[in-house]
This record gives structure tokens, sequence and C-alpha cells, in this order.
């Protein structure tokens, strides 16, 4: 296990691999360890970090940090901890929202955003999700089959602390990321899954007005969590995004065979 102090709280976080730097940041239910099939994969090239946000895994639970200008400042305290001055970002639900909001701030930091089941807006986010009864509630709902690589996010599930997702939708209320996205200069792939009960995903055609570095990939017959429910696939399409030039917009992807089909 390894960790920094941040603001003298407990910061957790586990990295494999050599080369540059992509950080994976997990979403409302479970923690690091759910990336650790896609981890395993980006490795084999590059140098791959998760950590814990505040209110989940092993991190320091303390509400006050709970907000998503918290969650994302936390991202940047761990990036200067570590000395990592460029990173690729891979995100899921509320780690996709924070990766985000810190590209907005610091562009120059982020060569590439990858961010998977996220809300585009509050209305996007299904009133279950919202106001949980409790976290392994969601992870039953979430993650229906149970197998050995979605034990991870079942087992960490009560690690979490409920406070920690009701706040962070409170940043959302009344408020849309369509802005942000449409004026986004960092390359950023959108995945979703077709039948995510959690997060409506936004139309092929919206996306397409978006910023030329944005794109969006729905993954036929998965749901709230792709990198789990079919991992092959999903570090398929991780990889080829990381393995685009810096500055490339993943719209270049469809251009592959592979993904021609995918596209929707």
């Amino acid at each position: 296990m390894s960790a920094v102090l941040i603001d003298d709280k407990i910061v957790h976080y586990e990295v494999l691999g050599r080369g540059r730097p992509v950080i994976f940041l997990h979403g409302w239910i479970g923690s690091w360890r759910y990336w650790i099939p896609a981890m395993q994969s980006a490795s084999m090239s590059f140098r791959a970090y998760a950590l814990d946000l505040w209110g989940f895994g092993d991190t320091s639970h303390d509400q006050a940090c709970y907000p998503l200008q918290k969650q994302t400042e936390l991202l940047g305290h761990f990036l200067q901890e570590l000395g990592i001055a460029k990173v690729a970002l891979i995100g899921h639900g509320l780690g996709a929202l924070t990766s985000v909001l810190f590209a907005r701030r610091f562009p120059e930091v982020v060569d590439r955003l990858m961010v998977v089941s996220m809300p585009f807006e509050i209305g996007a986010v299904n009133s279950r999700l919202r106001s949980p009864s409790s976290p392994a509630d969601l992870v039953e709902w979430l993650l229906p089959n149970r197998d050995a690589v979605t034990e991870p996010a079942r087992t960490d599930a009560p690690k979490v602390d409920p406070l920690a997702i009701t706040t962070s939708f409170d940043n959302l209320d009344g408020a849309s990321l369509m802005p942000i996205m449409d004026s986004l200069t960092t390359p950023c792939l959108i995945v979703q899954g077709e039948n995510d009960p959690a997060i409506e995903t936004p139309s092929y055609e919206r996306v397409m007005t978006m910023s030329q570095q944005v794109h969006q990939f729905v993954l036929e017959g998965l749901g709230h969590f792709p990198m789990l429910e079919d991992s092959p696939q999903f570090n398929r399409l991780m990889t080829d995004f990381l393995a685009l030039v810096s500055g490339e917009s993943p719209r270049e992807l469809q251009l592959k065979e592979e993904w021609k089909r995918r596209v929707r």
C-alpha cells in the first residue's frame, strides 16, 4: 500500500509499470481496486497510477473534502507530490467529472482524457444513484453479475462514505458540463455503456457538435462498468486511445476498422 499526506490526511494510491504516467480515477462505487485489469493492460507501456478519492477506499474520510472542487484539488496536489508534470487521465463516473474539471483548469497538464459513464448534467443521473440507500445497494444494482472481475468493486463498496456520493452531485445542480465540453482543448474520449442504468448517454449527434478534440464510443450491451463487464474490449479501446500521438483527436479512432462498427 502506497500513500501520501495531503493537508495532513492520507491519500492512498497504487502504481504499476514504467513509462509516461496515466492516472485512473474511480467512480461512485468501489475504489482504485476495480481498475486493476485496466492498469495491468496500460502498464505494458505506461506507468499506471490509481488513487482513492476523498471518502473512498483507504483515503481519509472527511466530509469537508467531498465537494467536486475538493476532489479536483486532491488530483492537483497528488500530481505535485509525485512530481508529475504531464499526464493522461482515465476517469469513471465521479472520477470522470473530476478529470474534466481538472483539465479545464489545467489544460497544460493533461495530455488526454478518457471519461467513462460520465453525466453531462444532473438530469442525466438516475435518482437511485443520487440518493443511495447504501453503497452495497448500488453495487448490486450496477453490477448484478457476480464473478472474480467484479468482486473488487463489491469488496470495497462498504468502505464508501455515502455522503461522499451525495455531496458530489451538489455541484451539478442547475449546472451542465456541455459548455465545458464544447470548448475543451484537451483530446477527450467519451465512453458509455449502451445499457447504463445510472447515467443517460448523450446523443452521438450532440457529441459531434462539441470540440473537434472530443469523440464518443457507445459500447453495445454494456452497462455502468464497461471496464469490468467486457475488460478485453475496454482495454483494447483504452490502449488504442493512449497510443494516439499527443494532441491527436480521438476521432481518428473511428478510422480504424476495428472500431467503425462500434461508433453510432
